[in-house]
């Protein structure tokens, strides 16, 4: 990746601002609990891995607003700050996985002073950020041994270095096969209603000049019917214990029709993004985003007042359209109830 997606610069987070991208890059500083709230909950900051990341520093933020006498006090804030930085968006697993991580510092470390324990809130939160960089190096490891030079890769939304802290997730995959010397061909679905597809991944697999081809959601299973993709490569949200697993709204459909086609639907994600206390995807909650999304996408209205609207940000893929997940510690296979359970 040329950019850093977050950054802990001087004491502060960091962040591209995604709302604007392609047209404009531009980083942007959350100086406050509040700030980093709205940056996850108003997509500035996106993807599973960024969101844990962006939280983890959240916390710090947050807790530099004010002064703490005693360890206690210190520990009942960093609760707060956790269950407010929570209610951004509820579908992510990674969100709550560092803010448990960061609660968890400071419960091992009760015996020491707020100062310094604020200080390894700090470490904390800069080693998710950089456990996320070598992860996602080690998910494209993985990923690329599936791409044959050649092959067309179908992707659907963003999960590349802007959805992470580094690499991505999905794009890694197309990322490691290409250092490889793979030829690879990209579709990148435009990914309604935010067009995250389009403003996102095409400009990042362009940044790394990568043959990339941008499709309608509504084009997959042309593509798919004419040859043109070998595998499809997607990432996750929040993966339950059985396999079925949580993505950007029009995934499970991208799924059903790469299953029509006889094609490979692989999910890649880190292990973080595995969710053990789900048994299975209904048991997911799924995000709904306000209505304007769809009715006035980038402010410009394409659809009748008044008219009603559902609008899910994630659809839930089940298992047994999942061909495997590649994972930082390698490839996972079927029957999932008992390969993920083994993940560790």
């Amino acid at each position: 990746m040329p950019v850093e997606t977050i950054a802990w610069d001087g004491g502060r987070m960091r962040i591209v601002d995604q709302t604007l991208l392609p047209c404009e890059f531009t980083y942007v500083f959350c100086d406050t609990v509040e700030q980093v709230w709205e940056a996850i909950r108003n997509l500035r900051v996106r993807g599973a891995p960024a969101i844990g990341i962006a939280a983890a520093f959240g916390v710090v933020v947050g807790l530099r607003e004010t002064s703490y006498e005693t360890t206690e006090e210190l520990e009942s804030k960093v609760h707060e700050i956790a269950e407010y930085l929570g209610t951004a968006r509820p579908t992510a697993v990674n969100l709550f996985w560092a803010l448990d991580r960061m609660k968890g510092v400071v419960a091992s470390h009760r015996d020491k002073p707020p100062r310094v324990v604020v200080d390894l809130l700090e470490a904390e939160a800069v080693a998710i950020m950089r456990e996320d960089k070598a992860t996602c190096r080690a998910i494209g490891r993985s990923g690329a041994e599936l791409v044959k030079d050649g092959d067309g890769i179908l992707t659907h939304c963003n999960a590349g270095g802007l959805a992470t802290a580094d690499y991505g997730t999905a794009l890694a995959v197309i990322f490691a096969a290409h250092e490889q010397g793979k030829r690879v061909r990209v579709y990148a679905d435009e990914t309604r209603p935010l067009l995250q597809g389009a403003r996102l991944t095409t400009w990042e697999l362009m940044q790394a000049d990568i043959d990339v081809t941008l499709i309608c959601d509504s084009m997959a299973a042309l593509v798919m019917r004419e040859g043109k993709v070998q595998l499809v490569v997607v990432g996750a949200d929040r993966i339950a214990r059985n396999g079925d697993t949580a993505n950007k709204v029009g995934t499970y459909g991208v799924a059903v029709l790469a299953r029509a086609h006889n094609i490979p639907f692989y999910v890649a994600a880190p292990l973080s993004t595995f969710d053990r206390s789900v048994s299975i995807g209904d048991e997911i909650v799924i995000e709904e985003r306000a209505p304007e999304e769809v009715t006035e996408g980038f402010g410009k209205r394409t659809a009748p007042e008044g008219v009603k609207v559902y609008c899910p940000a994630f659809d839930v893929t089940p298992a047994e359209l999942v061909t495997a997940f590649i994972t930082e510690k390698g490839v996972v296979y079927p029957p999932y109830s008992e390969s993920i359970e083994r993940l560790a």
